[in-house]
Formats: structure tokens, sequence, C-alpha cells
């Protein structure tokens, strides 16, 4: 391989292993800058909806682009003029810039056992679907739907299911064989299987029984009705 082509691959090891040391649990940034950082995530938004460079925004504000970019990345604290002139030159109201930072957050508690039962194709098979929380229109941009299944009855037709997202299925008790596409997955408690939830996926078989798993769906934001 040419010298450049293995620095490339270093380069890209060291990022992966970047990436897998960083710490989910810890505070992402002061709280005395999370004013800066809602600031910097709306201005590079709306500068991005607009499909212009950094260079445009500053030529068009008289900002330079290093300052521009300590703007967008959070790293300082923008003065009231220089907010005026971004929110004129990207056609947005300026108290927009400050909506991710007034934006409540939510955290559902669901106490066991009080999971919401939810219809879905398989229940009359023995298959419980219990959603255990739902968030509607978070900050995040995503939607998530956490679900507890449990599958108490064998059955000689097994739902599949096709819909948009990503899917983490965690196991907690039994043994099932799930269906992936063209792909069987035995799961035992303990197994996770992550998946793209636009292939036909469920149980196939349903080796030990009862199972119990967590389904974890998550997909993009659906737009705002007009």
């Amino acid at each position: 391989m040419p010298p450049k082509g293995k620095q490339a691959v270093r380069k890209a090891e060291e990022a992966r292993r970047a990436q897998l040391r960083q710490d989910p649990h810890a505070v992402r940034d002061p709280q005395e800058n999370n004013l800066e950082i809602a600031i910097g995530h709306e201005v590079r938004a709306f500068r991005k909806k607009l499909g212009i460079t950094g260079a445009d925004l500053a030529a068009a504000t008289g900002i330079s682009l290093g300052m521009l970019s300590k703007i967008e990345n959070g790293n300082t604290s923008p003065s009231l003029t220089t907010l005026q002139a971004l929110a004129r030159a990207l056609g947005v109201p300026l108290t927009t810039f400050f909506r991710r930072f007034e934006e409540p957050r939510s955290a559902i508690l669901v106490k066991a056992g009080e999971g919401v039962e939810i219809e879905r194709r398989g229940t009359r098979a023995g298959h419980q679907y219990s959603l255990l929380g739902h968030i509607a229109r978070g900050g995040s941009g995503v939607q998530v739907e956490p679900y507890l299944i449990t599958l108490t009855a064998d059955s000689d037709v097994f739902p599949t299911f096709q819909h948009p997202g990503l899917e983490l299925i965690y196991m907690l008790e039994g043994e099932v064989k799930y269906r992936h596409s063209d792909q069987l997955y035995t799961l035992k408690p303990g197994d996770s299987l992550f998946f793209e939830a636009d292939a036909r996926h469920g149980p196939e078989v349903l080796v030990t029984l009862p199972i119990r798993f967590l389904s974890i769906i998550c997909y993009p934001d659906r737009p705002d009705e007009p």
C-alpha cells in the first residue's frame, strides 16, 4: 500500500478509537457555555438550510470567517449587533437563535407493569407489546420508541415488520431465532441485534418460552404538517 494510503488508514483507525473512548455519560459542555452552543447550532442549521458556505455568510454579515466558525462551534459569546447581522443575512427573527436553549427537556418514568399495551400484528398469537415511554417532538431531532416485548405462546404464523429507522433488540429471557432480511439470528439472554428496520424483520422460531426482549426503535422526527 502506498505511504499516503497507509497514513489515511491510520488516521481513520485513530478517529474510530477516539469515538470509542468517548464517555456517553459525560456532561457535554460547561453550563455557562450552553447558550453559546445553542446559538451556534441554530446559526449553522439555518446556514446549511440556505445552502450557503461559511465564507458566504461571513461576507454577507461583515464577520470574519474565523469569528463565524467560533460562533457556530459555541466557542464565543456573540454580541447583539453580531446576532442582528446574522439574523438579517439568514432571514430569520433574532429570537430564533435562542429557541434550542429555551426548549424544555422531557423525561418519562414508567413504573413496573405500567407500560401502555399496544395492538400490533402478532398480539393475537400471544405476543405482548408494552410501550415503555414516548416523547413527542423532543429537541433531539429523533423519535424513539422503547418496547418490552413478551412472547408466551407458540404460533405457526409469525408477524414480520418493516418501518423506517433503526432498531435495537436486547434479549432478557428465553431463546428466539429472529429474522432480518435474508438472515436468521439466534438470540439468547444478553444478546443484542442492531439493524436497519426498513428490511423485513421479526421473530421466526420461538425456541424457548417465555421470551422477553427490549426493542428500541429510532427514526427521524416527522416534519410538521403544513
